[in-house]
């Protein structure tokens, strides 16, 4: 995306009349959306993809949709704390086949069990359970009446 800086037209000039400001304002604006839009349609370089992070008393869960990637292609590993999910997925548009790279990674809180992770992979959602510790899971404490 290029920038274009705008500036408004001189009055200083010694032309007999004078430009509005606003002169030439909806070109811009008609420009700066037609190359601000155009990339759209081209397939994105980001190879991010969107998660779901949520959580019960007993685990967290991470939850990604990865439609048509075979779960051959998908990497599930802890690094320095962080889970981090690789993916690839191909595809094949007549005698070419196109591979695209998808990694994303997830700080773990310090109250997951790292040994105990677990991964599901179902009709194209990844799914990757993270066991809480005993000490972090709510407890129920009851209350004495005296």
């Amino acid at each position: 995306m290029t920038l274009v800086r705008y500036t408004y037209p001189n009055y200083r000039s010694p032309v007999a009349f004078q430009r509005s400001p606003w002169a030439g304002l909806e070109t811009e604006i008609d420009r700066l959306f037609s190359s601000a839009f155009a990339n759209l349609a081209a397939p994105s370089a980001d190879t991010r993809f969107p998660i779901d992070l949520y959580e019960d008393k007993d685990n967290t869960y991470v939850r990604a949709e990865l439609p048509g990637v075979n779960r051959d292609d998908i990497h599930v590993e802890i690094v320095d704390g962080y889970l981090s999910i690789n993916a690839t997925h191909k595809r094949k548009d007549g005698e070419q086949e196109q591979s695209f790279s998808l990694n994303r990674s997830v700080h773990l809180p310090d109250e997951v069990q790292a040994d105990r992770i677990t991964a599901a992979y179902e009709n194209g959602v990844l799914t990757v359970t993270l066991p809480k510790q005993e000490a972090a899971k709510p407890r129920k404490i009851t209350v004495s009446v005296k």
